[in-house]
C-alpha cells in the first residue's frame, strides 16, 4: 500500500513537473503592451498581434504614442513591442536608442516590399510634377504646402529637413502636419478639384488603389533608393525575449505581406476595430496560424493554434 501511494505521489509530482515545464511564461509576462502610432498599417498589424496574444491567454494592451515616444517607451520598459519601425526612414529616430542599447530590433522584418516617399495624383505627374526637383516649379499651384502626417513622425522630419536646408529649392514651402486621416482628406479634396497636391505616400495602404497616384522620383538621398523602398521591423526591450520567451517567439514569427496588410487596412480605415478586423481575417485565412504560432503555446503552455482558433470562432 505504501509502495502504491509512493508511486502515485511520484506520478502526480511528475505530471506537475511536466505541466510546469509546459508553462510558457512567468506572471509578469501576462500583460503585453503594444505601441500604436495612429497609422492604419501599424494599427492593422498590432490588431493581429493583440488578437493572437489574447487568444493565447495574455492580456494585450494598446498604448497610443508618437514614433519617438514609442521608442522611449520600449527603452523605459513601459512598452513591450512596437511593430512599426520603418527602415530606413526612421533610422535617424531610432539611432540613439540603438547606440545606448535601450532597444532591440528583431532580426526578421515583419514586412518587406514596402515603400515610403512623397507622392502626387497621377494627373499632376502628367502635368510635369514627376520628381522632387519639380516641386518648387509648382509652388503657386501647391499653395507652397507639402502635406505630412502626425507631429514627430519620421516622414515629417525628412520633409522638415528638406525645407530647412532649402533642398530642391523648398526653403519657402510649409509642411502641413495633421494625421494620416487628415492628410488623406486634403488629398481627396484636391483630387476632386483636379488640383496638384504633394503628400506623404506609402505602401501597403489602400490609398494606392483608392486614388490614382504617382510616387515622385529623385528623393533617394532623403527617403532612400527605389522610391523609398522600406522594410518594417518589430522593436522590443533588449531582455524581453529572454524574460518572455513565448511572446518573443510569437513576435519573431509575425511576418506579413503587402497584400495581407492592404486587406486588413481597408477595414481599419473604415473605422472598424483592428482586433475585430484581425479576427475576421484570421477566421477566413486560418492556415497562416501554422506560421504565426509555430512553437508558440498559450500562456499556460497549451496548444496555441487550437486556442486561437477557438478565440476567433473557428
Amino acid at each position: 500500500m505504501k509502495s502504491f501511494k509512493t508511486t502515485a505521489a511520484i506520478g502526480l509530482l511528475s505530471c506537475a513537473m511536466i505541466q510546469g515545464a509546459m508553462a510558457a511564461e512567468p506572471e509578469s509576462c501576462k500583460q503585453v503592451r503594444f505601441a500604436e502610432i495612429g497609422w492604419a498599417d501599424i494599427a492593422a498589424t498590432t490588431g493581429v498581434a493583440m488578437t493572437l496574444a489574447e487568444g493565447l491567454g495574455y492580456q494585450p494592451r494598446k498604448i497610443m504614442a508618437s514614433v519617438p515616444i514609442a521608442f522611449t517607451g520600449v527603452k523605459n520598459g513601459q512598452i513591450d513591442a512596437f511593430l512599426g519601425y520603418w527602415a530606413p526612414s526612421m533610422d535617424s529616430v531610432i539611432e540613439p536608442f540603438l547606440k545606448d542599447g535601450g532597444v532591440k530590433v528583431l532580426e526578421k522584418a515583419n514586412l518587406e516590399g514596402a515603400k515610403y516617399t512623397l507622392a502626387v495624383p497621377t494627373y499632376a505627374a502628367e502635368a510635369g510634377l514627376k520628381s522632387f526637383q519639380d516641386i518648387a516649379k509648382f509652388k503657386d499651384q501647391l499653395g507652397g504646402k507639402i502635406y505630412g502626417i502626425e507631429p514627430g513622425n519620421d516622414g515629417n522630419l525628412l520633409i522638415d529637413g528638406m525645407i530647412k536646408n532649402n533642398q530642391f529649392d523648398l526653403g519657402s514651402f510649409r509642411m502641413v502636419e495633421s494625421s494620416e486621416a487628415g492628410m488623406l482628406v486634403q488629398v481627396s479634396r484636391a483630387i476632386k478639384k483636379k488640383e496638384p497636391v504633394v503628400f506623404l505616400g506609402w505602401a501597403p495602404h489602400p490609398m494606392n488603389t483608392q486614388y490614382d497616384i504617382t510616387y515622385l522620383s529623385g528623393g533617394d538621398d532623403v527617403f532612400g533608393p527605389d522610391y523609398g523602398a522600406a522594410k518594417v521591423y518589430t522593436v522590443v526591450p533588449p531582455d524581453y525575449e529572454a524574460r518572455c520567451e513565448n511572446v518573443g517567439k510569437l513576435l519573431n514569427n509575425l511576418q506579413f505581406t503587402v497584400d495581407i496588410e492592404s486587406q486588413l487596412m481597408e477595414k481599419v480605415l473604415e473605422k472598424e476595430n483592428p482586433q475585430s478586423v484581425a479576427k475576421e481575417w484570421i477566421k477566413a485565412n486560418p492556415a497562416i496560424l501554422d506560421q504565426w504560432l509555430s512553437g508558440v503555446t498559450t500562456f499556460d503552455g497549451q496548444d496555441g493554434v487550437a486556442a486561437v482558433k477557438k478565440h476567433v470562432g473557428l
